[in-house]
């Protein structure tokens, strides 16, 4: 029998997080609760796909070259990606400017995708 291959953690960023909640609080105020429900257990079930097949992400053409998106019905999962680690950045609505928007949260997104690296590789060496 073959070693399985590792599959890389799924983290999310705290502004990932953010934008989950602001997601659903727009959802409910617009459509209400029931139709709200919806969008948090597609993105789970989204997660859960990425955790499994991490090839289902996609890169940005012209991008950094770990940074990859994933589609959720309206919105995409913007990611960084190496062998250890999946890391959700953000989650952003299809409709907006990405490289734009992407810009403006760079440079706190880059130290918190850092620190969980970190966190990643002291974790490894216990």
């Amino acid at each position: 029998m073959s070693p399985r291959k590792a599959q890389p953690k799924l983290l999310l960023t705290h502004r990932a997080l953010r934008d989950l909640a602001e997601i659903e609080s727009y959802s409910v105020q617009e459509w209400g609760r029931r139709a709200a429900n919806k969008y948090p257990a597609d993105i789970e079930a989204a997660l859960g796909r990425l955790e499994q097949a991490t090839d289902l992400l996609r890169p940005e053409l012209g991008g950094h070259s770990k940074l990859c998106f994933y589609r959720v019905n309206k919105h995409l999962l913007a990611c960084d990606k190496d062998t250890k680690a999946i890391i959700v950045l953000t989650v952003i609505h299809a409709s907006r400017d990405i490289p734009s928007r992407l810009a403006e949260l760079e440079p706190s997104l880059s130290a918190e995708v850092e620190l969980l690296r970190k966190q990643l590789d002291h974790g490894k060496s216990r």
